[in-house]
């Protein structure tokens, strides 16, 4: 009797574990099922956008780096923007105007392992202390974080990682409103923050991001690896 309630007392924990188990992977799988697939979105129409990479526009990109470094790009057929991923690195700038309040698609793809970054309101000598980055990295897969794809750089993590795999193209959609930033990345919202906020120094910055001009130019910056670039549409939102 004490043998087959033993027995039967293992059969019964033995039951429960398999059920704990089985219940946590299958959750998993919902997890993983769940998460965001994101694409490419559309370029923009209508009155007041601007194609930064237009034929009319391509002259106004400058190699604005210091330092005798020199960012390797060159505009290819169709209005293709293509760094060449020098090991020294390097920023290329959009000269035609200083920006403050604006909308931005843009269209990016990767090789792997290649870093980038969509600089804008940036200090043309100094864009990574006087200027916001969005950053573009090859990090498909990964967890999100302050530093990877979608992030405003080291500052605030995306809420997704939306990055695809490397070869295919992503875009930005990038809103800049006053202080308020609002990033979508293959058309799920990754960024929503309010930079009057913050008021201390914070990751990399050395000035609180609040206290940072609220003009300056676009900048692409070359960090390593071959990035192209398609699509700069650029809506200018001052006054508005």
């Amino acid at each position: 009797m004490k043998i087959r309630k033993i027995i039967l007392m293992s059969v019964m924990a033995l039951f429960v574990l398999v059920t704990f188990f089985t219940c946590s992977t299958n959750g998993k799988e919902e997890t993983q099922k769940r998460l965001p697939v994101g694409k490419c979105t559309t370029p923009p129409q209508g009155d007041g956008w601007v194609n930064l990479f237009s034929s009319e526009n391509q002259s106004k990109w400058e190699n604005v780096t210091s330092n005798n470094k020199k960012a390797g790009f060159e505009f290819m057929p169709d209005n293709v923007f293509h760094i060449f991923g020098s090991k020294s690195g390097g920023y290329i700038a959009y000269m035609g105007e200083e920006i403050t309040d604006f909308e931005l698609h843009i269209e990016f793809k990767l090789t792997p392992k290649a870093n980038s970054g969509v600089f804008f309101r940036s200090d043309l000598k100094d864009p990574v202390q006087k200027g916001f980055e969005i950053q573009v990295l090859e990090d498909y897969g990964q967890s999100p974080n302050k530093q990877g794809c979608g992030a405003l750089y080291d500052v605030a993590t995306p809420m997704f990682n939306m990055c695809l795999p490397p070869g295919e193209w992503n875009s930005y959609d990038i809103t800049c409103k006053d202080s308020h930033l609002v990033v979508v990345m293959n058309g799920w919202k990754v960024i929503d923050v309010d930079i009057s906020l913050m008021t201390m120094p914070i990751g990399k910055f050395d000035t609180p991001l609040a206290q940072l001009p609220r003009r300056g130019y676009f900048q692409l910056q070359d960090h390593g690896g071959e990035v192209w670039y398609r699509n700069a549409y650029y809506k200018n939102l001052a006054g508005n």
